[in-house]
C-alpha cells in the first residue's frame, strides 16, 4: 500500500535533469541515477514509518552525499554527548591519531606475514603480540578479533571434549545476549558449575578438580553488574596454587583490559592484567577497545606453551585480525609503552576519563552561553554523572558537567532525535525532561562542532 504522505515523485528523466542542474552529474549520468534510486528507497521507507519527506534540499543533499561516498555512509562520525566514554553502541574507545595513521599506512602493501630479514613467511600478529608480551613481562601473547573470541579459542584449544570448572556466579550475560554458558558450549566443552550465585569457596573448586576429566578452571570478571552483600570468592593466588597442584591451567577472562598500574578515574576497582599474571593465572584474556583505548580486539597473554596450543588450533584462523587492525593495535600499544603520561595525553579514551570536573564545568558554561537563545533553544550548564562504559566499573560514576537543552514547542524525545539526525549527528541523553549534552566523552576540539550541530536545528 502506498503511504498517504508519500510526495509526488517525478519520472527518473526529470530527476536526472534536476540533478544535472544542481551540478550532481560530475561522476556521470549512470552514477547519478543510482544515487537517486538509493535516495528514493530511503524516502519511501521513511514515509512507510509515518515520517513526512519531500524531494527538497535535504533529499538532494542525500543524493550528493551518496556520490561523494564518505558523507553518505551509515558508519559516519558522531559526537558522543551521552557521558559514556566507552559507549558500545557508538564504537567504544575512540582511537589515538597514531592508530588512525597506522591504518592508512597499512591499507596498502605491508609486512603482514613476511620476515624482512629472510624474506620468508613471518607471524601475522607478531608485532602487537610481541609488544604486549614485552610490556607485561609475559612469556607470550596472541591477538584475535575480540575478547569473546579469545575466550572461545582458549576453551576450544584447552578443553574441547572435556570439562571446565567455573563459579556459578560468573556464568554471566553481557550486551547483545552474549552468555558465558553458550560460549562454553560453542567451544565443545562442558561447564562444571561450582558454588552458589553469591558465594564460592576453595572446597568447591577442590571437589570439582578431583574429576580427571576437568581440563581447565575459568575465572570470569563480571561485566555490567556488581554483586554486593553476603558474598565470598577465592583469592586468585590461592586458586592458582590449587590449579597447579592438579596440573590444570587457570584461565582468567578479565575483560576490560587495564594493563598495569593505577587504573583511570571511574575504573579504580578494575583488575590489571599484570597483577592477574603475577597472581598465577596461566592465561589472561581481555579487550583492545575498552581501557586499552584501541580498536576492537581480544588478547591472550601468559604461558608460552598454552599460547602455542591456542595458536595451533583451527579456530585461530577463523578469529584472526586483518592488517589494518593489527597496525592500529601496535600503535596503541607503543603509546602505552612510553609511560602513563604519554598514554593519558595521546590516547583519547584515557584523556577523556582523566578530564577534571572543573575543566568540564568551564566548557559547559561557555557552551551554554553560546547556545542559549539560538534556534529557540534554552541552554544552561549543569552538573551530571558520567560512566566509563562497556562493562568497566559497572556501578561507578564519574562527576561531570554538561548542557541542559530545551526548545520551545518541542519535547525532549523529538529534540534528541533531531540531534541524532543532524550533521554532525549528536547522541545525547534525556534527564529531567530535557536533553543533556554530557561533555565527558567529547574532546575539547569537538566543542565547535557541537555548537554547529545544535545551531543547525533551525
Amino acid at each position: 500500500m502506498i503511504p498517504q504522505n508519500l510526495p509526488r515523485i517525478p519520472p527518473m528523466s526529470e530527476l536526472l535533469e534536476q540533478g544535472a542542474e544542481r551540478g550532481l552529474d560530475g561522476p556521470g549520468r549512470e552514477a547519478l541515477k543510482r544515487a537517486l534510486q538509493h535516495a528514493l528507497v530511503d524516502l519511501r521507507a521513511a514515509c512507510q514509518t509515518g515520517a513526512t519527506r519531500e524531494l527538497d534540499d535535504s533529499f538532494w543533499t542525500q543524493v550528493g552525499d551518496r556520490l561523494d561516498i564518505l558523507p553518505g555512509m551509515h558508519l559516519r562520525g558522531v559526537l558522543n554527548a551521552t557521558g559514556v566514554v566507552l559507549h558500545t553502541n557508538l564504537g567504544r574507545a575512540p582511537w589515538p591519531q597514531e592508530a588512525v595513521d597506522a591504518v592508512a599506512q597499512a591499507a596498502h602493501y605491508t609486512q603482514l606475514e613476511v620476515d624482512p630479514s629472510s624474506g620468508g613467511r613471518g607471524r601475522r600478529d607478531g608485532a602487537p603480540s610481541g609488544e604486549l608480551a614485552t610490556q607485561l613481562g609475559a612469556e607470550a601473547a596472541l591477538v584475535v578479533n575480540n575478547n569473546a573470541g579469545a575466550v572461545l579459542l582458549a576453551l576450544g584449544a584447552l578443553v574441547r571434549g572435556r570439562k571446565v570448572v567455573v563459579a556459578r556466579g560468573e556464568l554471566v550475560e553481557i550486551g547483545g545476549s552474549y552468555r558465558m554458558p553458550a560460549v562454553v558450549d560453542a567451544a565443545g566443552a562442558t561447564a562444571v558449575e561450582v558454588g552458589t550465585t553469591n558465594r564460592v569457596h576453595m572446597a568447591d573448586y577442590a571437589t570439582a578438580l578431583e574429576d580427571p576429566d576437568v581440563a581447565c578452571v575459568l575465572k570470569v570478571h563480571p561485566s555490567n553488574f556488581a554483586l554486593e552483600g553476603f558474598t565470598a570468592d577465592v583469592p586468585m593466588q590461592e586458586l592458582a596454587d590449587l590449579c597447579r597442584q592438579h596440573a590444570v591451567p587457570l584461565v582468567y577472562d578479565l575483560g576490560s583490559g587495564w594493563l598495569e598500574g593505577s587504573p583511570p578515574p571511574g575504573a579504580e576497582d578494575e583488575p590489571a592484567v599484570r597483577a592477574a599474571l603475577a597472581a598465577g593465572c596461566d592465561l589472561v584474556t581481555f579487550s583492545g577497545d575498552k581501557l586499552l583505548g584501541g580498536p576492537q580486539a581480544g588478547f591472550v597473554v601468559g604461558s608460552a606453551a598454552l599460547v602455542d596450543r591456542l595458536r595451533a588450533d583451527p579456530l585461530m584462523r577463523c578469529l584472526r585480525l586483518d592488517k589494518t587492525l593489527l597496525a592500529a593495535l601496535e600503535a596503541t600499544l607503543i603509546l602505552h609503552s612510553l609511560g602513563p603520561e604519554v598514554a593519558i595525553a595521546r590516547i583519547p579514551g584515557l584523556q577523556l576519563l582523566h578530564a577534571s570536573l572543573e575543566s568540564l564545568r568551564q566548557r559547559a558554561r561557555a557552551l551554554a552561553q553560546e547556545l542559549d537563545s539560538r534556534a529557540g533553544i534554552s541552554a544552561k550548564a549543569v552538573d551530571c554523572a558520567s560512566k566509563v562504559g562497556s562493562g568497566a566499573a559497572p556501578v561507578a560514576e564519574l562527576p561531570g558537567a554538561g548542557i541542559s537543552l530545551c526548545r520551545e514547542g518541542q519535547d525532549a524525545e523529538s529534540l534528541a532525535q533531531a540531534l541524532r539526525m543532524g550533521s554532525p549527528a549528536v547522541y545525547a541523553r534525556i534527564q529531567d525532561d530535557a536533553v543533556l549534552l554530557d561533555l565527558r566523552a567529547l574532546r575539547v576540539d569537538q566543542d565547535e562542532a557541537l555548537l554547529v550541530a545544535v545551531s543547525a536545528l533551525g
